[in-house]
């Protein structure tokens, strides 16, 4: 295998013409220019030098290899400086994908502090919902996801509670649910109510592992829920439940950016707060960059 060091000795000995000239060049002895010179023509299997007294020339062999050396030295010295800059957090690139609520709070934070610590460091952010975005991961189309889950429910998937064991899961918080209702509603003065308070109502829900959740609760507690309205958008949810269309239950995280315009929040039992995370492959947590960003999305996330 042809070797960096032995191509820097190649082009020494081709540009001073000898071999104690070369050393002289690189710093070091005349006889370990002579072994590193043997050691790469038993590489490239071919003679690479002709000796003539105290002269050098190249073989045709030595020319091509000269000539492509210089190129690749360059290249490999670029490559070195490209690495040092991502490893010193002057370059590097973090691509985030994270859930909308997430997004609008803990995320904004974050991106801020990294960019004005490493300026030369790339940050990018799509939004995805789990499992979506862990998919994305998986992928290579991101470095981190920012994603969420549920506590198991009794008779629900035992194989929900292993989906990131190959991951490095970062936990953020705890993000309790809250119940969401109209402000005329019997029940939006009341200081704690049960789900199964409202199993006769319409309800509005969100994302399809949210809805998937409350259906499980809802029936864990003995009924099932009638979701006339689903959206993904935490903002519609509470526009539909301030109109009187319906109630939900919804995280808190989400009660930071939207209006509660005709809508009441009042705590509900049985008690259920998701898992928040930033979630990397085990190879991309050891990156300077994405080290950081995960330290800064905890960081705020405290």
């Amino acid at each position: 295998m042809i070797e960096a060091r032995h191509l820097r000795v190649l082009r020494a000995v081709a540009t001073s013409g000898s071999f104690s000239a070369a050393a002289r060049e690189l710093g070091c002895t005349q006889p370990a220019v002579s072994q590193q010179m043997k050691a790469l023509e038993q590489s490239a299997g071919t003679p690479l030098l002709i000796r003539t007294g105290r002269e050098m020339r190249l073989t045709q062999a030595g020319e091509a290899l000269v000539r492509h050396a210089s190129g690749i030295l360059a290249g490999l010295t670029a490559a070195e400086e490209e690495v040092a800059a991502i490893a010193g957090l002057r370059a590097g690139r973090v691509r985030l994908v994270s859930f909308p609520s997430g997004s609008s709070t803990l995320v904004p934070t974050a991106l801020a502090e990294l960019r004005a610590a490493h300026p030369g460091t790339q940050i990018s952010l799509v939004e995805a919902e789990p499992p979506r975005s862990v998919e994305m991961l998986r992928d290579g189309d991101c470095e981190i996801a920012l994603a969420f889950r549920y506590p198991e429910v009794p008779g629900a998937d035992p194989a929900a509670g292993s989906e990131w064991d190959d991951l490095v899961v970062r936990p953020l918080l705890a993000d309790r649910l809250v119940g969401v209702l109209p402000e005329g509603h019997r029940l939006a003065g009341s200081e704690r109510i049960g789900v199964g308070e409202l199993a006769e109502e319409a309800w509005i829900a969100g994302c399809p592992r949210c809805r998937r959740h409350l259906v499980e609760v809802c029936e864990n507690t003995g009924f099932t829920p009638r979701i006339d309205f689903a959206t993904d958008d935490y903002a519609a949810v509470f526009g539909l439940v301030g109109a009187g269309l319906g109630v939900a239950v919804m995280p808190e995280l989400a009660l930071e950016t939207v209006r509660l315009k005709g809508a009441r929040i009042v705590p509900v039992e049985p008690l259920v707060q998701r898992e928040i995370v930033a979630l990397t492959l085990p190879d991309l947590a050891r990156v300077p960059a994405v080290a950081a960003m995960l330290d800064r999305l905890a960081a705020v996330a405290r």
